[in-house]
């Protein structure tokens, strides 16, 4: 039977997890309300069930949990940071304020983002930035696992995007999406669940076909959506977020060296866009055009709108959580003495 837990009791206990297990404070309270946030709206592949990986990487000795991001005034337009081997939402935490105030003075300004781990939902790094006026974009490298066709080796990552914009009278529209035709983190679901993948999907590590998540997850590889247009996307988030950040490329990455790590090594870039200084007032009222003509056109959800949906449940009723995935949870918290 699923389990029905509060905001705040699931807060708490990631909370207790993360720092029983050597994140401080200071980042525990970064760290702990992403994982709620995520499977609060029901993106299940970042949530509640990533928390043994973040445990395992803690032990593993693989990141600095107790990383000082180092933060540089580049550029008129360009913030950069140095995440100290750190989570990237702690270095973000510290660079933020700087690049929404360039992106009010210049117009446009970026986030470049380097020798840090993220092992959440991007969605949850521009959302807030819409909420404050912005367009926003970001884009992340990963460990290699994308693999450009069937017994070809593995280059590229998963290469995830995140894309957020202000909306008038309604939450920011944000989405983000991986460049392979599934993420990572729905093969581990599939995984605990015993569920077989759809074709075309996953190769294991001889570059064979399979729909074997276990089979993938060994050293298999995953495969870009939409062939080779996937392929270029998979590419240009390699160049933005790791060639130009100086952060490492996705086979650069030496995590599996240290059991138990499931972070990789990587560059986040951020793109922060102020629309007053181009549409001006109208900016809103054309968005708000464009999403009418869409829902006029059949579509029957703008990109977000199911998360939306789920996190206004799980605020008015609490969150519902998969009783395995709670109580695998629970058993990472230290025995009471």
């Amino acid at each position: 039977m699923p389990v029905v837990v509060s905001i705040e009791e699931l807060t708490l206990l990631v909370t207790c997890v993360l720092t029983a297990h050597g994140l401080p404070p200071e980042a525990t309270a970064i760290i702990a309300p992403l994982v709620v946030a995520a499977e609060r709206d029901g993106v299940h592949s970042h949530g509640l069930g990533r928390l043994p990986g973040y445990v395992s990487t803690l032990k593993s000795g693989w990141m600095n949990p107790r990383a000082v991001p180092a933060i540089r005034d580049a550029a008129p337009g360009v913030v950069t940071a140095d995440a100290g081997n750190g989570f990237a939402q702690i270095a973000f935490a510290a660079c933020r304020g700087a690049l929404m105030e360039k992106a009010r003075t210049q117009g446009i300004a970026m986030a470049s983002m380097h020798n840090l781990h993220h092992f959440s939902s991007l969605y949850l790094d521009v959302e807030p930035l819409a909420e404050a006026g912005f367009v926003a974009l970001t884009v992340l490298n990963t460990r290699s696992i994308i693999a450009s066709g069937i017994g070809a080796r593995k280059v590229l990552g998963t290469s995830p995007m995140g894309f957020a914009c202000p909306r008038r009278g309604a939450p920011p529209m944000a989405w983000d999406q991986a460049s392979s035709v599934r993420s990572f983190g729905d093969v581990l679901i599939a995984a605990r669940r015993g569920e077989k993948l759809p074709e075309g999907l996953a190769l294991d590590a001889q570059g064979v076909p399979t729909t074997d998540p276990n089979a993938m997850i060994a050293d298999g590889a995953l495969l870009p959506f939409g062939g080779h247009k996937g392929h270029n996307i998979a590419i240009m988030i390699e160049i933005l977020a790791a060639a130009l950040t100086g952060g490492r490329f996705g086979f650069e990455d030496t995590s599996k060296s240290f059991p138990g790590a499931e972070t990789s090594h990587a560059g986040q870039l951020i793109i922060l866009i102020d629309p007053s200084h181009t549409a001006g007032e109208g900016f809103l009222g054309r968005v708000e055009m464009l999403f009418a003509h869409l829902h006029e056109s059949g579509a029957t959800r703008l990109p977000g709108e199911r998360r939306l949906a789920a996190r206004a449940k799980s605020m008015r009723d609490g969150i519902t959580i998969d009783s395995d995935v709670y109580e695998i949870a629970r058993a990472l918290l230290p025995p009471r003495p």
